[in-house]
Parts: C-alpha cells; structure tokens; sequence
C-alpha cells in the first residue's frame, strides 16, 4: 500500500536551521521519493518499509534535540504528481 507523508519539524532550539537540515539529509539517504517545501517535506513510498525507515529518522532527530515538535499528516496513495487542475 502506497502512502503519502508530510512532516513539518519544528525545533524549539536556537539551533533550528541545523536541525531541520540534518532531518532532511536524514530523509533524503532513506531513497525514497522525497519533496521539500519552505513549510513542509513530503514523502513518499510502500506504507510498512517508509514507516519504519521514517521511525528511525524521528528517533535520531529526537535523540539529538532537546525539545522538538513534529507534525504528521499520513494520506493513504501515492500523491506525489498531484498537480492543481484550477
């Protein structure tokens, strides 16, 4: 089953930038099908092998920030050729 994920990370740390850069290098090294907004990152893939990989990257993110707030939206397909048709 194929899903859709967008994760917005919200670091409450002086050192942000350096943060939400390292989830999403993070990110891109799983090989999935990954798209970067200035508000979110998308991503894309199999639901079971992405939530796994996906799992890991949020602990390792945990791990290394002191506080950190990390929204979730999980849409069940493949979204990423979605293209406005207005």
């Amino acid at each position: 089953m194929k899903i859709s994920v967008e994760l917005t990370l919200a670091p409450l740390d002086n050192e942000y930038k350096v943060i939400i850069r390292d989830f999403i290098i993070s990110l891109r090294k799983t090989g999935y099908n990954v798209i970067e907004t200035p508000l979110s990152t998308q991503i894309y893939g199999d639901f079971l092998p992405l939530m796994n990989d996906l799992t890991k990257v949020i602990e390792n993110t945990f791990l290394n920030s002191n506080s950190i707030i990390l929204n979730i939206k999980i849409i069940k397909g493949d979204r990423s050729d979605y293209r406005p048709n207005f």
